[in-house]
């Protein structure tokens, strides 16, 4: 079990993800949203947001010029996911306003994102 499993921003990740069968994330151009980790030194998190309007809502001051792109589940799940632990990258899950979520591995979010049907 996770322990993120009882994290209510997780659990509504996977939930809408799974529902609506799509993740976003920003992107300003070809460039991706990646920031440092608070938890692990010299770790990079890409955050994604489970809902356009929540990756939308971050999208001002200093990533103002970033948009929310969506990424199918499927292609998350069999690409972004694996690519993601090779490099040792974090998943942030549907960071609030002040950035204040989850910091995830990729396997972990693998593993719930398959064991919700």
């Amino acid at each position: 079990m996770s322990e993120f499993a009882h994290d209510p921003s997780f659990q509504r990740f996977i939930e809408e993800a799974k529902t609506h069968g799509v993740v976003w994330t920003l992107a300003d151009g070809e460039d991706l949203l990646v920031v440092e980790s608070v938890e692990f030194e010299e770790t990079d998190v890409m955050p994604f947001w489970s809902s356009k309007a929540d990756a939308q809502a971050h999208c001002s001051e200093e990533w103002s010029s970033y948009k929310p792109e969506p990424i199918p589940l499927d292609v998350f799940c069999d690409g972004w996911l694996k690519e993601m632990y090779d490099d040792g990258v974090l998943i942030g899950t549907n960071w609030d306003e002040s950035l204040n979520g989850p910091e995830v591995e990729p396997r972990e979010l693998l593993e719930a994102l398959a064991l919700v049907q």
